[in-house]
C-alpha cells in the first residue's frame, strides 16, 4: 500500500477497530516526533477527559500501527549526513537503520531489521509501563516547548529578503525560497548551519566540502538539507511576516513533521496548520488527507467486511482484505489509486484465480522463520 505519515491528533481520533485498516492499507512512516509527542503526555498528569495520562498513551500504543510500519531516521542525523555529501533519497520511502541479510528456509534472500528501540518503547506503553527516564524526558521536553523563543532566528532570517520584496500569501514566501537556497556565495553555508542548529563541533568538515565544492548551489550540495532549510525558513518568515502567530511555540513543533515529507506517499492530519503549509512542500507528487476524511473512509471499510462470515474473518484482514473494497469510493481508494495504480487489476485477477495472500498466522510463522536463520 502506499507509505503514509500521520500525526498524533489523527491516531488519537482512530477506534480501535479503524485502526486496523491504517496497518492494513498503508506502510506507515512512523516519524520521532511522533513518539516523542506521545511520551512527552506523560508530563500532562491527566487527559481532558479526566482519566489517567498513562491510560491515555497506552490507548494510543494499542492504536499505532507495527505489522508493515517503520520508524523514519531522525531528520537531524539525515541533515547532517547530506551535508557530508552522502546521498539521502527523497523519493517518498521510509529510511531505516540498519539492517541484516538473512536467508530463508527455501533458499531466498531477505533483509532482516531488529526491532528498533521506538517500537520497543510502544510495546512497552501498550501494557502501560513507562521509564522513570522517560518521565524525566516529557517533563524536560514540556519545559523546553513553554520557553521557545523565535525572535533571534527571525532577525537573522530577515536579512535574506531583499528591501522592496513583497509577499502577499505564504505560497509568495515558498517560491522565494525555492530560488534562495540556489545560492551559492562563500558565507551560505554559515547561515544554513545556524539556521539548522548544527553543533559547532560538526562544522568543520562542512565548512570544508562546501569550499572544496564551490560554486555549486546549496540545493545541489545537500539536497535533503536544503529541503530542511526551507522548511524552517519558511516557518520563521511567516512569523516575521504575520501569515502565523509567534505566540504559538508549538506550531514549529507540528511543522516538524513536514521535514519527512520526502518519505512518503501520503501525509494525513486534521490539523488547520498542516492542511495550510504542507501541499506547498510537497514536492515529490506527495498527497495531503485530512484526518476526518481518513476515518471516515476506515468507518466505510469496516462496515463493508463487517458483513463478511465469521469462518472467512478468521482467518485475518492479509487473507480476506488484501485490497480496498469494491463499490465504495473512499480517501484509502484515492490514495491507491494515486500511487498503487494496478491494483485494481490485480484485484480482479486475485478474484479470476482464486488466490490470495496466506492467512495471518501462517504469514507469520514465515517471517518467524527468515529471523532464525
Amino acid at each position: 500500500g502506499p507509505i503514509l505519515i500521520f500525526d498524533k491528533s489523527t491516531l488519537q481520533s482512530l477506534s480501535i477497530d479503524e485502526s486496523v485498516w491504517l496497518e492494513n492499507y498503508f506502510l506507515n512512516n512512523i516519524v520521532p516526533l511522533f513518539y516523542v509527542e506521545t511520551l512527552a503526555d506523560l508530563s500532562l498528569g491527566n487527559g481532558h477527559d479526566g482519566r489517567k495520562i498513562e491510560v491515555i498513551i497506552k490507548e494510543l500504543a494499542d492504536k499505532t500501527p507495527i505489522n508493515g510500519s517503520a520508524p523514519n531516521v531522525h531528520h537531524q542525523r539525515l541533515i547532517v549526513g547530506s551535508l557530508l555529501g552522502k546521498s539521502v533519497e527523497m523519493k517518498g520511502r521510509i529510511i531505516v537503520a540498519g539492517g541484516l541479510g538473512k536467508i530463508t528456509p527455501d533458499g531466498k534472500v531477505g533483509i532482516h531489521y531488529d526491532t528498533p528501540p521506538e517500537v520497543q518503547a510502544m510495546n512497552r506503553w501498550q501494557k502501560g509501563e513507562f521509564t522513570e527516564l522517560e518521565r524525566e524526558f516529557a517533563r524536560d521536553w514540556r519545559q523546553a516547548l513553554s520557553s521557545l523563543s523565535f525572535d533571534a532566528l527571525i532577525a537573522l532570517v530577515k536579512n535574506i529578503v531583499p528591501q522592496g520584496t513583497k509577499f502577499s500569501s505564504p505560497a509568495d514566501v515558498k517560491r522565494f525560497l525555492d530560488d534562495f537556497v540556489k545560492g551559492d556565495y562563500a558565507q551560505f553555508i554559515h547561515f544554513a548551519l545556524e539556521v539548522l542548529s548544527i553543533p559547532e563541533k560538526g562544522r568543520p568538515d562542512i565548512v570544508k566540502r562546501w569550499s572544496e565544492t564551490r560554486p555549486m548551489p546549496f540545493n545541489e550540495f545537500a539536497p535533503y538539507a536544503a529541503y530542511v532549510l526551507k522548511v524552517d525558513l519558511f516557518f520563521y518568515l511567516c512569523m516575521m511576516l504575520g501569515f502565523e502567530s509567534k505566540d504559538r511555540p508549538s506550531h514549529k513543533i507540528d511543522l516538524a513533521y513536514l521535514y519527512y515529507l520526502p518519505f512518503c506517499h501520503a501525509f494525513v492530519s486534521n490539523d488547520k496548520l498542516h492542511a495550510r503549509i504542507a501541499p506547498l512542500f510537497m514536492e515529490q507528487g506527495q498527497m495531503f488527507i485530512k484526518g476526518d476524511d481518513l476515518k471516515s473512509g476506515f468507518k466505510q471499510i469496516d462496515e463493508h467486511f463487517s458483513k463478511l462470515p465469521d469462518d472467512v474473518k478468521d482467518r485475518g484482514v492479509m487473507a480476506f482484505a488484501t485490497y480496498p473494497p469494491k463499490g465504495i469510493e473512499t480517501a484509502v481508494h484515492q490514495a491507491w489509486d494515486k500511487f498503487c495504480s494496478a491494483w485494481k487489476k490485480h484485484s480482479k485477477e486475485r478474484e479470476e484465480n482464486n488466490t490470495g495472500l496466506p492467512s495471518d498466522p501462517e504469514l507469520l510463522k514465515h517471517l518467524n522463520e527468515v529471523k532464525e536463520k
